[in-house]
């Protein structure tokens, strides 16, 4: 077992992709990128990276922006409630450490929206102390390499992949051990089409000796998936009347169409329209799923003409450049657009 990290550290500075956030030791852009990569793939992430440092190019920067121009600059990336707290914490850095970002693990950790996982990543890359990480990457490696199919969903299985870690690391390269970690399960050790020919790991991987890569890691729980049906009422054509969530979901505080949420897929909508002060115009304009890791939303947009008292409970307004709406209703926009 002492070569493992070795091995995986020699892999990973011939193989590791070049990363802006790894090419700085600054901890805010650091924990930036963590926070944005978080259920997000790199490819995906890194033009959000980009973005928010331009905007935001200190922890200063983002705590001083208002919550309308954070959710913007996040759209389309989902899971909002990173971007909440990824604000959130901003202020924390300023209000409670004086605007420079904590230097250790616990500090780190009190950050809103920084778990085990995220402190150890800026602990270790921003400050070098030793703190291996544990992610969904490095579940999986360290999984197959021990063939352990104690469920990582469990209190059992964190403690026990943490201490894999723990006993592997290299403390005085700490930094390049969990990059390598991490990058090793993102490229090599992947879910369904492991490259174990090229694996540096391979004589050491038990899995791999006894054939069960595809059957590791193991979960315990399946995530239950509900299905919600919105029906977005499309009133005016040349601007456009949103309301602003206020509940505890998704897409809290941002702005959206005029909305009906049914229960089954075959409601009619004219007659629950109708008493919401709204008369159906033809047929579905647009209808799309949008699938969430605990949810399946079922989306239609109906053109409709409305009564003007009504209208008065939203707001008009000609663009949208300034509100943040959640990319469903964004890629309806794109679509409609482009057909007018």
């Amino acid at each position: 077992m002492s070569d493992f990290g070795r091995q995986i550290i020699n892999w990973y500075e011939e193989n590791k992709r070049v990363l802006p956030w790894r090419s700085t030791q600054e901890p805010y852009r650091i924990w930036l990128s963590e926070i944005i990569l978080q259920q997000t793939r790199v490819a995906q992430g890194l033009s959000y990276y980009e973005r928010f440092v331009k905007e935001f190019p200190e922890v200063k920067d983002l705590a001083n922006a208002s919550e309308q121009e954070v959710l913007k600059l996040w759209q389309g990336l989902g899971y909002y409630s990173r971007a909440r707290n990824l604000h959130f914490a901003a202020k924390q850095v300023i209000d409670d450490f004086g605007g420079v970002f904590p230097s250790d693990y616990k500090s780190i950790k009190s950050l809103k929206g920084v778990g085990d996982y995220t402190a150890a990543a800026i602990a270790s890359f921003a400050f070098h102390l030793p703190h291996p990480v544990v992610d969904g990457n490095v579940y999986r490696l360290l999984s197959r390499y021990f063939n352990d199919a104690t469920p990582i969903d469990t209190t059992q299985g964190k403690k026990q992949f943490q201490s894999y870690a723990d006993e592997l690391m290299i403390p005085e390269e700490i930094a390049s051990f969990n990059q390598a970690m991490m990058e090793m399960g993102a490229m090599v050790c992947t879910p369904k089409n492991p490259n174990c020919e090229q694996c540096p790991l391979q004589t050491g991987c038990i899995a791999l000796q006894e054939g069960t890569q595809l059957e590791l890691p193991v979960k315990s729980k399946k995530i239950k998936v509900q299905d919600r049906f919105l029906h977005y009422i499309v009133v005016d054509e040349q601007a456009y009347y949103l309301q602003q969530r206020d509940d505890k979901g998704i897409w809290r505080n941002m702005f959206e169409f005029p909305l009906i949420e049914t229960k089954k897929a075959e409601e009619t909508i004219e007659e629950l329209a109708e008493e919401k002060g709204f008369e159906i115009k033809g047929r579905v304009m647009y209808e799309t799923k949008h699938v969430l890791s605990h949810q399946k939303l079922h989306v239609k947009f109906w053109k409709a003409s409305a009564k003007e008292d009504v209208l008065n409970n939203y707001i008009k307004v000609d663009h949208l450049e300034d509100h943040a709406i959640p990319r469903v209703i964004d890629r309806f926009l794109e679509e409609h657009l482009e057909k007018a």
